[in-house]
């Protein structure tokens, strides 16, 4: 194992700490100091609470060196899938730090927190991220001796695959956020035609939209055009069946998101709607 490979296991190693610590430690300290209503939730929302902390400090630590990369890593966008990986490798190491934490987690507080479709997310999404980090690259010599062809295949050590993919996956993260709020202001008894709420339902509705739906078209023609050429080839079959199978896992699960939230949304909205018309009937009656 080179290097930097090894430097990769250490951040996610330091990742899956960190986010333990940030999870038992300092997400109840601070919250009981900036939310009086912390300390009056139960034990089970408190667990909710302290995942839902960490997981938006994780959103936006990654979601911002994804956007640096897609803007500025030229290696990555010209090959996208054997573009120098290096800060990929570090993004990706990052959250598979914290995927961890958070199925360690979830299986640990399975009354509190347990949600299938979360373990499905965190498993497909570290079987892909498995070959970004290590994985490594075929090289195929071919060659003539006096009596025979040969052909000799060799692989660079610590060559990730998949790059520009793996990193546009995490555009996702944006969406946390907004999602993780709104749970937030639900227990914290804030009514949901409050304008905080009807604000953070329309931006989570729009945000998600942006990084999960309508970037797909993107991601999906960007992968139809490497499809077939020799860096396609030289991606496994075992790395081209998780690239595909957990791009298309994890859509079916963001349309099936997107369509409880843009739901939600438009309840919200209405009943907002109902009670202003209301409101302002009683008040030319009065």
């Amino acid at each position: 194992m080179d290097a930097f490979t090894q430097l990769i296991l250490l951040i996610a190693v330091v990742s899956f700490c960190t986010f333990q610590w940030l999870f038992h430690s300092v997400s109840p300290w601070v919250s009981s100091r900036i939310s009086p209503g912390f300390l009056k939730l139960s034990h089970k929302q408190q667990i909710e609470w302290n995942s839902r902390t960490v997981s938006t400090l994780h959103a936006i630590l990654v979601g911002l060196f994804c956007l640096y990369i897609l803007c500025f890593d030229e290696a990555v966008n010209q090959d996208p899938v054997w573009g120098d990986p290096t800060l990929v490798k570090i993004n990706v190491g990052i959250t598979t730090g914290y995927l961890i934490s958070d199925l360690l987690l979830i299986f640990y507080y399975w009354r509190a927190i347990g949600d299938k479709f979360f373990v499905i997310h965190h498993l497909a999404a570290l079987y892909a991220y498995y070959y970004v980090l290590l994985n490594r690259s075929p090289y195929i010599l071919k060659g003539f001796t006096s009596n025979h062809f040969y052909c000799h295949v060799t692989f660079s050590q610590g060559q990730g695959m998949l790059p520009y993919f793996a990193n546009f996956r995490l555009l996702a993260e944006f969406s946390t956020p907004c999602v993780n709020q709104r749970w937030f202001f639900e227990v914290l008894g804030y009514p949901k035609t409050s304008r905080p709420n009807i604000a953070n339902g329309v931006l989570m509705a729009a945000v998600f939209f942006m990084v999960r739906i309508a970037v797909m078209p993107v991601y999906y023609s960007r992968m139809c055009s490497v499809y077939g050429t020799e860096a396609f080839y030289r991606v496994s079959f075992g790395g081209r069946s998780a690239w595909i199978f957990s791009s298309i896992c994890l859509d079916i699960m963001n349309i099936m998101w997107m369509h409880k939230i843009a739901r939600g949304c438009y309840r919200v909205l209405r009943s907002s709607q109902r009670l202003k018309a209301q409101t302002q009937e009683n008040g030319k009656t009065d």
